[in-house]
């Protein structure tokens, strides 16, 4: 009996060996694994250059306060634009574009639109087939000038 079941494995050597069961499963996970990964960065960074672009238009129209007309808040946000929008993380000031107006519907209003090319981001590099976010970001403030 005890030599059956000897020849019984011998013959399924396969069955029986699991020594290699890690590897495989490694391999079968690891690029899944990997694609998921890749792709969280990838949209990361594409949501922090969208936050950055939203920071800027609030902090530019924040900074517009201080001025007494159109002109003046115009020139307050041109400047900290080219003073201060390096310092947001992932974004690069020579693909920014910003308006800085009153706003049409309201006098008491001043809003500040800033537009960033984001087509240098990793995002559309990664996954070249599937549906992605627009390579305009475009965010705007508006904050009311003129006391409450």
């Amino acid at each position: 009996m005890f030599q059956r079941h000897d020849l019984r494995f011998s013959r399924h050597p396969f069955r029986t060996n699991v020594s290699g069961t890690s590897a495989v499963e490694f391999a079968l996970l690891s690029p899944i694994f990997i694609l998921l990964l890749l792709g969280m960065v990838a949209y990361g960074i594409y949501f922090g250059a969208s936050n950055s672009i939203q920071q800027i238009a609030a902090d530019a129209a924040r900074t517009a306060l201080a001025g007494l007309n159109q002109t003046e808040r115009q020139t307050l946000v041109a400047s900290f634009l080219s003073n201060n929008a390096s310092g947001y993380p992932f974004v690069d000031v020579t693909k920014l574009s910003y308006t800085a107006n009153d706003s049409v519907a309201d006098g008491s209003e001043f809003v500040v639109s800033v537009q960033y090319d984001a087509r240098n981001l990793p995002i559309w590099n990664l996954f070249p087939k599937l549906t992605m976010p627009g390579t305009t970001i475009s965010r705007q403030s508006t904050i009311r000038v003129g006391g409450i």
